[in-house]
């Protein structure tokens, strides 16, 4: 089959591929991600696109190539952090950076994004105007929220937004992707109990948060069970850590801390979890006569796709040749590409990084870069589906 849009020559690919490698032996964890910025910066100058716009939400790049005639705009977005793990790699590019690594793939996501850069200097879309977004801060479930509320973000607001993400346990290059919710909202409650402290010795002169810690763990875990992944109703809390009193055998506790995540396929189920979950933790302290406050972080929201922005990427990977289905989607874990679904049509891609490849987050990851050409080849056939190419 021929295609009629621009490809990245052998010389981009080694290019490229020694580019990601110099990304992973430089990770930057959530909100620091000020060398990996200047990095894809100076990258995408290189190009000459019509305007990069910097410091977007924290540490986001986005570079903007525009066609010669109106029409839609096209997000295309890849992360700029990696993850607080310690990589076990034998690599020559392994992280040099003690206790941090590229150990969900954004440095070859990235790389994907740089090709893309690469082509649209090249040649421009025929018309509207495709965006380059590196976004930061998306293990935290901050970036993409702070990217979309911040005012540069106005001028650059898509029409279309695309994202492809890597995932091991799927054969290497097959894609999945599906109409819906495609990875579930989730957030981590903190819960923290006062009451007083006491002598060991004189337990009863105190008020401690014992009891109501311990009936909460169970009474918080069964709020999530019950419905399987593909229901509506999908709900799960984990506790994930807990904290009774200090580690003193002289001092009987006066204060609890308590670590849950709460995971949801719908954003209207989170509401409602939360809710649940809430009432559960005043009611605890209420009849154990604690002070109970609770506050959230690591929030995201479901990542759903259109039928529209799906309908377009099946188009591009027919023509790519590319076998697809739905895979593994919806997914547990969460993804804050969601957030750009308020302002635009999204379709959220899985790409397969082989079946035995190691996990995402596991110590021995790394990005597979036969990956590279073959996303920014699901980008480029994406971006002509709805805006064409200029000439080739």
């Amino acid at each position: 089959m021929t295609h009629h849009f621009p490809r990245l020559r052998n010389s981009d690919i080694t290019e490229l591929t020694d580019w990601r490698r110099d990304l992973h032996r430089y990770p930057e964890i959530s909100g620091q991600e000020s060398a990996t910025a200047a990095r894809v910066e100076g990258v995408l100058r290189a190009t000459g696109p019509d305007r990069i716009v910097t410091n977007l939400g924290g540490h986001g790049v986005a570079a903007v190539y525009d066609g010669a005639e109106a029409g839609p705009r096209v997000l295309l977005r890849c992360e700029l952090d990696a993850l607080p793990i310690e990589e076990r790699s034998d690599a020559s590019h392994r992280s040099t950076v003690p206790g941090r690594g590229h150990l969900c793939g954004h440095d070859g996501h990235m790389t994907m994004i740089a090709a893309m850069a690469r082509l649209l200097g090249r040649v421009r879309p025929a018309r509207g105007s495709v965006v380059l977004m590196f976004q930061p801060a998306e293990e935290d479930g901050s970036g993409a929220a702070r990217v979309v509320a911040d005012p540069d973000f106005t001028e650059l607001r898509p029409d279309y937004a695309f994202a492809i993400h890597n995932m091991p346990g799927m054969p290497l290059g097959e894609v999945a992707l599906a109409e819906g919710p495609s990875a579930c909202a989730s957030r981590g409650m903190r819960v923290r109990l006062t009451g007083k402290t006491a002598h060991a010795s004189q337990p009863e002169t105190g008020l401690s948060p014992m009891s109501a810690l311990a009936r909460l763990m169970p009474a918080l875990t069964a709020l999530g069970q019950g419905h399987p992944l593909s229901d509506p109703d999908f709900a799960l809390a984990t506790v994930t850590h807990a904290r009774l009193g200090e580690p003193a055998f002289g001092i009987a506790p006066g204060a609890a801390d308590l670590f849950v995540t709460l995971r949801s396929l719908t954003d209207r189920r989170m509401a409602r979890l939360v809710s649940e979950a809430e009432t559960l933790v005043r009611q605890a302290a209420r009849v154990a006569g604690l002070t109970p406050e609770i506050s959230y972080e690591d929030i995201f929201t479901t990542t759903a796709s259109d039928p529209e922005a799906v309908a377009i990427a099946t188009r591009a990977l027919d023509r790519l040749g590319l076998p697809h289905g739905h895979g593994p989607l919806p997914m547990r874990p969460s993804e804050d590409f969601g957030r750009f679904g308020e302002t635009s049509a999204l379709a959220f891609l899985l790409l397969g990084a082989g079946e035995d490849h190691p996990a995402l987050h596991n110590p021995d990851y790394d990005f597979p870069d036969d990956l590279i050409p073959r996303g920014a080849a699901i980008f480029t056939a994406i971006v002509d589906e709805i805006l064409g190419f200029a000439s080739v």
